[in-house]
């Protein structure tokens, strides 16, 4: 079978290499194995590659956090059994998704919906299960309330303004170039501002952010750049305000004085949906699982689909992901 590997951190386009002929694995207990038919490149499997997401993998290693396929064999077990023939959307961070096939855990296997298109369930955990479980689990925005969130023209920025739509939380965007407001404001945006940290200061940012509130802050926010932005958003939380930190985009770290969450009674926490899922009962994953393959059929947790490459084309494939005007999710395709 056919993977993509690196066998040193590095940069992608350089490190990422087509294996041909490795063997095909088998499932053991309690594993299925899945007949790949694609994966997303998504900002995190490129950040493995490089060996600075917050968990390195043993090398050499094959990237792919998330795909679909179908379930072609089955190890023992009642939940692999079931499992077999079905196509499912493949959260994996151990073997990979980047290759012909894969074994993982049967129970991190998730049955797709006939309606759900192969490009969406592709798609199905890092951006709309993390969208969800931030505001209507962790953080659960009430009805009425403002939810700040950076980077709001990414992919999850664009389905938190659509869960705010339909759930009646208000979405204050903030995003670093003017020329993003507009789309957002059409996609149902209550507020977008601009924040540049290269040229905007926080207190720039707070008093844009005060202005909207009636000078009361925010209670709930959501950051994935970290670095100055994220900063900056501390300085915007208001009383009992929580901040939930789930990307590190910037690559900086964040930096704001203790003040801005004594004195309000502000919180930030982290926020890793691995971590998130696994702590949850069986019954409340079930849950999470049905609401989104629900969410993903009305298209509120849709993702934009950029371009699609095949396998074998990996490395013009992650150049193009990381390209500014590539116009929504860049896919691998491994079988029709």
């Amino acid at each position: 079978m056919r993977a993509v590997v690196f066998e040193e951190f590095g940069e992608p386009v350089d490190v990422l290499r087509i294996v041909d002929d490795k063997p095909i694995p088998e499932p053991g207990r309690g594993e299925v194995r899945v007949r790949m038919l694609a994966s997303p490149i998504n900002p995190s499997d490129l950040m493995t590659v490089r060996g600075i997401y917050s968990k390195r993998p043993e090398l050499p290693a094959t990237p792919g956090f998330e795909g679909i396929g179908f379930v072609d064999a089955v190890g023992g077990g009642l939940l692999a059994k079931f499992m077999a023939g079905k196509r499912v959307a493949v959260l994996n961070g151990q073997t990979g998704n980047w290759s012909d096939y894969t074994i993982i855990p049967a129970k991190q296997a998730v049955p797709l919906a006939d309606a759900v298109p192969w490009e969406q369930g592709a798609m199905f955990f890092v951006n709309p299960t993390t969208a969800y479980a931030m505001t209507r689990e962790v953080l659960n925005v009430p009805k009425g309330n403002w939810l700040l969130q950076t980077a709001a023209a990414s992919q999850l920025g664009r389905m938190v303004i659509r869960l705010g739509r339909l759930y009646g939380f208000k979405t204050m965007c903030v995003v670093r170039r003017q020329e993003q407001s507009e789309d957002l404001f059409k996609l149902g945006a209550d507020a977008v501002l601009t924040f540049d940290p290269e040229k905007d200061t926080r207190s720039d940012l707070r008093n844009t952010v005060l202005e909207k509130t009636s000078n009361a802050g925010v209670r709930y926010a959501i950051d994935c750049v970290g670095g100055q932005t994220g900063s900056a958003v501390v300085n915007c939380l208001g009383e009992d305000g929580r901040l939930l930190v789930y990307g590190t985009l910037s690559a900086e770290p964040l930096g704001f004085s203790s003040r801005e969450l004594m004195t309000p009674g502000a919180s930030v926490e982290g926020f890793w949906l691995a971590r998130w899922m696994q702590q949850q009962s069986l019954l409340k994953k079930l849950g999470v699982v049905k609401q989104v393959n629900k969410l993903l059929q009305s298209e509120v947790l849709s993702s934009e689909v950029g371009k699609t490459f095949p396998l074998n084309q990996v490395k013009k494939a992650v150049q193009h992901a990381e390209a500014q005007d590539r116009g929504g999710k860049v896919l691998l395709r491994m079988a029709e």
